[in-house]
């Protein structure tokens, strides 16, 4: 029985202690009526665990236990200071997320829920074996050709000069200033910086070979879920990062807008008005379950 079993509809912010002893800001969601199983929100590089909020709100009043977490650095597991904060992009998924599967795992399936960053960060967890299923959307490869040309002439600007005139001011991203997100400690930036100037991301990096071998070892089921009017990760940015994950059981999918005709683009899969989203996930995670053989799109595949 889940730790959360006993209290539910609870909201409560805690404290996770990643294995090197850096201490995470956290918050998990009890589940309502019959506990159905356990989530992570892994999110997008640079938003707060307050952004996904209402989807697990939404999501422990369906039946599942939900933690949220700021990455080290980010939020509340801000430093006093990011000058001269040290840490490398990967810590996110090797130490943070690690930290929150060991915190979550339990009794009941555990499912992964991915933004942008987040599907990246399934293929670096050491201990992935604890995970159910997982389910990820706006993943890609950052890099600026697969981008629709406008954006692309942006994230080339923002790389080229604007972000490293701030960086060499401040002595970190100070992504705020831009209002694109959470300030970024400068191991992030450099990290960030270099794999994006590749069409697939660190698998292209030479030096990151032993990191890459590790998303052969994923072989739970995977649904990546991409808006075809994402900017920053369209469908074709998805595919060409989710072939690192060439032994999961994958599948893809592209979202178009909803009834309302609302964008979606790369922030609007949390927003309020995306809870047919979240149902279909939901009710994924479900089916996984309740039959491990089950996969909705069996059909979509990515191309090798």
């Amino acid at each position: 029985m889940s730790r959360l079993s006993e209290h539910p509809g609870m909201v409560e912010p805690i404290s996770l202690l990643a294995s090197d002893g850096y201490r995470l800001a956290a918050t998990r969601y009890a589940a309502c009526g019959r506990q159905k199983g356990n989530l992570i929100v892994a999110g997008a590089t640079g938003v707060q665990q307050r952004f996904y909020r209402r989807f697990a709100e939404h999501a422990s009043a369906q039946g599942f236990n939900v933690l949220t977490l700021d990455y080290r650095g980010v939020g509340d597991s801000r430093p006093r200071s990011l000058k001269g904060f040290e840490m490398s992009y990967l810590d996110w998924g090797f130490q943070d997320l690690a930290a929150a599967v060991e915190f979550m795992a339990d009794d009941l399936p555990l499912y992964w829920v991915g933004h942008s960053f987040g599907g990246h960060g399934l293929g670096l967890l050491p201990n992935h074996h604890k995970v159910s299923a997982a389910y990820c959307f706006g993943s890609g490869a950052g890099w600026a050709g697969w981008m629709p040309r406008a954006e692309a002439f942006k994230v080339r600007l923002l790389w080229s000069t604007i972000l490293p005139l701030i960086v060499s001011w401040k002595g970190y991203m100070a992504w705020s200033l831009l209002g694109m997100g959470d300030d970024l400690p400068l191991g992030v930036y450099k990290d960030w910086k270099r794999w994006c100037a590749h069409p697939h991301y660190f698998f292209d990096d030479p030096s990151m070979q032993a990191v890459t071998r590790k998303y052969a070892d994923i072989r739970l089921p995977c649904v990546f879920s991409n808006a075809v009017d994402d900017p920053w990760a369209p469908p074709a940015s998805r595919d060409a990062f989710v072939k690192g994950y060439r032994n999961a059981d994958l599948a893809i999918q592209d979202l178009k807008p909803g009834e309302t005709g609302e964008p979606i683009g790369h922030m609007g899969y949390f927003r309020a008005s995306s809870t047919y989203i979240w149902d279909e996930m939901l009710d994924w995670f479900q089916a996984i379950s309740a039959d491990t053989s089950a996969h909705p799109y069996a059909d979509a595949s990515v191309a090798q």
